[in-house]
């Protein structure tokens, strides 16, 4: 699927148009990718958990394969009591899965992913970042440049007792950030334009809480990607560093991130029109 064309109030959501970013095209030595990104829907019966550790090595740009890595000791660590939760690798190489479904994060404790591979021991440590519901998404009649794009307005209101952070997954791997620092507490609503002929498919828009570290690096990488498949979070385009550390080496720093968040979703048809 194309680029997804959106429109947010210039004042009221994040626009990473206002920094030049300098992209580098890892050289040398392959460097270790984490993507540890969980999403929990506190909201659902039963509550369901999706997300795993993805592990890849960097690779030239313009490569088309992606070196997976297998091998690797992988776990997170509840640091409030010492609970351990393995992830063995899967069948799919280089994805590795938690052997416990059943544990589910809570707020306000602190969560450490381990990843041992090559004898190096990489560390990343987050809470759970707490989310709002979608109240509502209705589809508009608003076009933008080609007039043939199709609208879809998402409503959701912000918690007031708190400064928030989004990321909003539009299907399709496609993705957006926000904060709520000019709707602080308030119902809010904003529009998105899909630039393909969507109609009649059926689409989960997700809002998932994130703290404003990982805003900003969502931000850059969703910069950085054109999003026109496997989305931005399959391989950095740069070497854009997360929250995850070497211990043993620190100037073999890895890149990716780990994210634990409260997310909720709202599935919806796109009508023909």
């Amino acid at each position: 699927m194309k680029k997804l064309i959106y429109i947010f109030s210039i004042l009221l959501f994040f626009t990473a148009c206002e920094d030049v970013v300098d992209v580098d095209v890892p050289e040398g030595e392959p460097r270790l990718v984490i993507d540890a990104s969980f999403e929990f829907y506190l909201n659902e019966d039963p509550v369901n958990a999706e997300g795993g550790v993805r592990l890849t090595l960097s690779a030239p740009f313009f490569d088309t394969e992606i070196p997976t890595v297998s091998n690797a000791t992988v776990f997170i660590t509840n640091l409030n009591d010492n609970t351990i939760v393995n992830f063995p690798e899967s069948t799919e190489p280089g994805l590795y899965l938690p052997d416990d479904l059943t544990i589910i994060p809570e707020f306000g404790i602190e969560y450490e992913l381990t990843v041992i591979y090559n004898s190096e021991t990489y560390i990343a440590t987050t809470q759970l970042i707490p989310a709002v519901p979608i109240d509502n998404i209705v589809q508009g009649d608003g076009t933008l440049f080609d007039g043939d794009e199709t609208e879809i307005i998402v409503f959701f209101t912000d918690d007031e007792t708190r400064d928030d952070f989004y990321l909003f997954d539009f299907d399709f791997n496609l993705l957006e950030v926000s904060e709520d620092r000019f709707y602080q507490g308030e119902a809010f609503n904003f529009s998105y334009f899909y630039e393909d002929m969507v109609a009649g498919r059926e689409i989960t828009i997700k809002i998932l809480g994130i703290d404003e570290q990982y805003f900003n690096y969502a931000a850059l990488l969703i910069e950085q990607s054109d999003q026109d498949g496997g989305g931005p979070f399959q391989t950095p385009p740069s070497l854009l560093r997360g929250n995850i550390i070497n211990t043993t080496n620190p100037d073999n720093y890895p890149l990716g991130y780990f994210n634990l968040s409260e997310a909720n979703r709202f599935e919806f048809t796109i009508e023909e029109r």
